[in-house]
């Protein structure tokens, strides 16, 4: 009882001191005001349109490129490592140079075997057993990456390694979830020694497991080059030109792992939202299927060269993010310096939010804005939102739902193509259509039924899936069998 008193007491102190400590609001310059809003410890602005969100994290990046430090996620749990969660500083840049030199456009090519042999193992699990649609999803996420930054095989996505990994990501979207730990609200209470904050004995210990995955997998590639049998992977890529980024190995093996951990989640949870969009829409996806048998006929399946000629689907994959964007919320951005934008003042260290779901929702931008309508990326009619030509529109390329400015996703080009072409691949091998019920009706899967955290995804709901023909089948067997022939990593 005495300890349990020794720590309320501690608490209570460093709270009053840290709310003494607190700067009081400055006057704003003259002429400009501060937003409408309460009165808060830490300014926080929340972005709703897409002018806004662009003239600020984009157009004025240099000065809103920064990440507000929760004491929880960024300082315990990252040891200020996750390159997501830096600021903007020397460490982050170096790491963001790494990671644009092994995913930007000219490269991403590169990527399209390992891409479409782990789409046709997607594709002939998901005909077989449907109701695992999730994991088929997330294997397939996990193993392209896996593939690309360690040059390992993910065979079932049951493997230990990848249950660690998920596991570091699911600790990572509840600690830093707003809320989560009073450490955040009251970064003072960073001083508590650490047999007075278990908060701290928690999160460090997650940190340490987290650390030796990341260490783990880098030393092991480190191993296989000294013998001579390590594939080419981005992580050989970073520790044959370290001295290049100027990198140390914690540094570079966070850049890398975080690099896995975000990618294996964003494209299954947008996958998810692509077939319940589908489910609801079926008219939709008859569209996506002709579409698809046109320009490859049933002889053969869609690969990634033909994308430019399947505008249908890139418009289903646009409109579902567009739809039901996997990081509602967004993530947010903070000021470095003072601002003052339209008359409003914002001034340094202000967190900014880029909430996503509303601006998908701009009815400006997008007429019926709740309703799914892949025409308005299609149709010239849509003035806001039609490009041409199609062979090139739409694309994702420079889209909010992967971030603004110099935070953008920098995987983006990567995730674009594993989009088209998992959408691609699923209407031309296959039916998909509601689930019945014992009686033969229709069940109606929830409009919004979706989970929390950074990705957000439908929860499991029915529906029924089957292939097309035994012709197209049988396409899918036989290209199974070339990729397991000519697997490099077989």
């Amino acid at each position: 009882m005495a300890t349990a008193a020794f720590v309320l007491i501690s608490i209570i102190f460093l709270t009053l001191v840290y709310l003494a400590l607190q700067p009081a609001s400055r006057s704003p310059p003259e002429g400009s005001r501060y937003p409408p809003g309460p009165e808060a410890g830490r300014e926080h602005y929340v972005v709703s349109t897409e002018k806004v969100a662009n003239d600020l994290l984009r157009e004025r990046g240099s000065i809103y490129s920064s990440r507000a430090q929760a004491p929880a996620s960024a300082q315990l749990l990252s040891d200020n490592l996750r390159p997501v969660l830096l600021p903007y500083n020397g460490v982050w840049r170096n790491g963001r140079k790494f990671m644009h030199q092994v995913a930007n456009a000219s490269v991403a090519p590169q990527y399209h075997s390992t891409q479409e042999l782990e789409a046709t193992r997607m594709l002939a699990d998901l005909i077989r057993d449907p109701a695992r649609y999730e994991h088929w999803f997330q294997r397939y996420s996990a193993a392209v990456v896996f593939r690309l930054a360690f040059g390992k095989r993910i065979d079932t996505g049951d493997e230990e390694i990848v249950q660690q990994i998920v596991a570091v990501n699911h600790n990572l979207e509840r600690i830093a979830s707003p809320g989560a730990y009073l450490v955040d609200t009251f970064p003072i209470l960073m001083k508590l020694p650490r047999f007075l904050a278990p908060f701290k004995r928690e999160i460090e210990e997650l940190h340490r497991r987290e650390h030796s995955l990341f260490r783990g997998l880098l030393e092991d590639v480190r191993e296989r080059m000294k013998d001579g049998t390590a594939p080419k992977c981005w992580e050989r890529d970073f520790l044959e030109n370290q001295s290049e980024f100027n990198l140390t190995d914690d540094e570079g093996a966070y850049v890398v792992g975080t690099m896995f951990e975000a990618g294996s989640g964003t494209t299954s949870a947008a996958m998810m939202s692509f077939v319940l969009a589908m489910v609801l829409h079926p008219l939709w996806f008859r569209k996506v299927q002709e579409e698809t048998d046109s320009v490859c006929g049933a002889k053969r399946m869609p690969y990634l060269d033909d994308v430019r000629q399947l505008p249908i689907v890139r418009a289903a994959i646009k409109e579902t993010l567009r739809w039901r964007p996997v990081t509602a919320g967004g993530l947010p951005h903070m000021s470095t310096k003072d601002d003052v934008y339209e008359g409003l003042f914002i001034p340094a260290n202000t967190v900014i939010h880029p909430n996503q779901w509303a601006i998908h929702r701009e009815p400006e931008l997008y007429p019926q804005p709740e309703s799914y309508l892949p025409e308005r990326w299609l149709d010239s009619s849509y003035r806001t939102t039609f490009k041409s030509p199609l062979s090139v529109y739409p694309n994702l390329h420079n889209y909010s739902n992967f971030g603004f400015g110099r935070r953008v996703c920098p995987g983006q080009n990567i995730a674009e193509r594993n989009l088209y072409l998992l959408a691609a691949r699923i209407a031309w091998a296959a039916n998909i259509s509601k689930a019945k019920d014992e009686e033969g009706n229709e069940i109606d899967p929830p409009l919004y039924d979706y989970t929390a955290g950074f990705n957000a995804q439908p929860k499991w709901f029915p529906f029924e899936l089957q292939v097309r023909s035994q012709e197209r089948w049988a396409v899918i067997e036989e290209e199974l069998k070339r990729g397991a022939e000519s697997d490099p990593l077989k």
